[in-house]
């Protein structure tokens, strides 16, 4: 397991997977028992779940896409972070027709990590007022 703080596993993940799309480093970054307090209701909450999220929903509608973390501050083992996700809306998101606009998605999570590992997840973001705003296109 990683010895890295909490703060540079959680800056990890956003570069090297939500960013990169990297499966082994998902694999290695996350706990087989991770819970995701923020799915949406009657979704699942473990891992697979938020994998899905990553590569069939953000990386097939936004090329470019990036993670930049804004802010972040850690305590013990949890990690706040305020970042941003952006890209170019080039396919389907949620539904809605590529308008190749730039996108840009403001996150803010926290982030329980256990071992070097991601063992839980809480997470608001701008995606709504995203897909209404491309809508409105």
């Amino acid at each position: 397991m990683s010895h890295d703080s909490p703060k540079a596993v959680v800056r990890r993940f956003n570069t090297e997977v939500i960013q990169n799309l990297d499966r082994a480093a998902f694999d290695e970054l996350m706990s087989p028992g991770f819970v995701n307090h923020s799915a949406p209701p009657g979704t699942p909450a473990g891992p697979e779940s938020m994998w899905n999220t990553f590569e069939k929903v953000l990386h097939p509608a936004l090329s470019e896409l990036r993670v930049e973390v804004l802010d972040q501050v850690g305590e013990g083992d949890k990690v706040t972070s305020r970042k941003r996700i952006s890209g170019v809306h080039t396919g389907p998101l949620l539904g809605v027709p590529a308008t190749h606009a730039p996108v840009a998605i403001d996150v803010i999570d926290i982030v329980r990590v256990e071992d070097g590992r991601y063992v839980e997840h809480w997470g608001v973001n701008t995606l709504p007022a995203v897909l209404a705003a491309l809508r409105a296109r």
